[in-house]
């Protein structure tokens, strides 16, 4: 069986090709149809072996990964997943292995109803780049250059977890098997939005999602709108937003991973406080929990002496006051380029 005869078998399956799939896979281009009022929401992401993942990781949960990495760029923006396309470079065709990637990728897609409508493969180190579409109607698309003096800050789900789970990964760090497992499913399998993002359209200003650590992802949208935050890092260390297992190391261990751990997919978003009832059933709604770590302050603060780096975010504790970092605090998130 010939290369692209096996990808094709593999990785395109017979079914509903999706309500914006007008043609899908098998010609040279696939033909999509946006609903009424609805705008296009489009995001890549590539992933490359032993800069995003490690060798030996099971195949399954790489394919789920590489289209949850996408599917969360469209939950940060309010969009409703419709195709994506997967670009595979591949130093060898083993069938096997394939099989467990496309499974992995496509139980995700079809949980989304997010058809594979096309693609290309080739030899070379292992890659998989994905591109996913979504649309959302313009007025109501979660920007990162919406948020407003005011405003308060939420975080979704679990921040650090992921960070922890590559440190067990890694030999780094030991977990009793129950919580090893669930750090170690939050970076391996991370669960996009997607749910929590549409149901906070027309409540929350702007959004992001937590890929290369909180303080970094928040800092994308403080900076694209020309504000600054105060986070109250006491009620984001002992809130829902940090599991137990990463409230027991070391504080500052706890801090590194979940200020600038990053792969924990998650939403940081801010919405105005008088619509706090609002996020709270948006995250009811999506069986999401949220939980409120700060708010959106008028320009850049003055920047704390052990934050350096960080001028539009600044630490604080339940009174208000500079939170005092201990030593060894990593505030830096991840750099794609960075160690290379």
């Amino acid at each position: 069986m010939g290369e692209f005869e096996l990808i094709r078998r593999l990785f395109f399956r017979e079914g509903p090709p999706g309500a914006a799939v007008l043609l899908g896979n098998g010609d040279d281009a696939a033909l999509l149809r946006p609903g009424a009022g609805q705008a296009l929401a489009v995001s890549s992401d590539m992933l490359v072996q032993g800069r995003h993942f490690l060798p030996d990781v099971d195949p399954y949960d790489l394919g789920h990964k590489a289209l949850a990495v996408n599917l969360s760029d469209l939950a940060a923006m309010g969009a409703r997943p419709c195709a994506f396309t997967l670009a595979l470079a591949l130093p060898r065709v083993e069938e096997a292995w394939l099989q467990r990637l496309a499974d992995g990728m496509l139980a995700l897609a079809e949980a989304h109803g997010c058809p594979l409508v096309g693609g290309d493969t080739t030899a070379g180190p292992l890659t998989l780049s994905v591109t996913v579409l979504g649309e959302v109607p313009p007025a109501q698309a979660l920007r990162r250059a919406a948020a407003q003096v005011g405003d308060e800050v939420w975080v979704s789900g679990a921040v650090g977890l992921a960070r922890l789970g590559l440190a067990v990964l890694r030999g780094e760090v030991t977990l009793p098997g129950k919580e090893a497992a669930a750090a170690c499913a939050q970076l391996l399998r991370p669960q996009p939005r997607v749910a929590l993002g549409l149901a906070l359209r027309g409540v929350a200003h702007a959004a992001a999602d937590v890929s290369d650590g909180l303080l970094a992802d928040l800092g994308h949208v403080l900076a694209a709108s020309g504000v600054a935050a105060e986070l109250d890092v006491p009620a984001l260390l002992e809130g829902p937003a940090v599991p137990a297992c990463v409230r027991a190391l070391p504080l500052a261990t706890a801090l590194s991973f979940i200020l600038a751990g990053g792969d924990d997919y998650e939403l940081v978003f801010t919405a105005p406080a008088a619509r706090r009832d609002a996020v709270l059933l948006a995250a009811r709604r999506s069986a999401t929990p949220v939980t409120r770590i700060g708010r959106i302050v008028a320009g850049p603060p003055a920047t704390h002496p052990l934050a350096d780096g960080l001028p539009r975010v600044r630490l604080c504790d339940a009174a208000g006051r500079p939170y005092a970092l201990p030593d060894g605090v990593q505030l830096a998130g991840f750099d794609h380029f960075a160690t290379m």
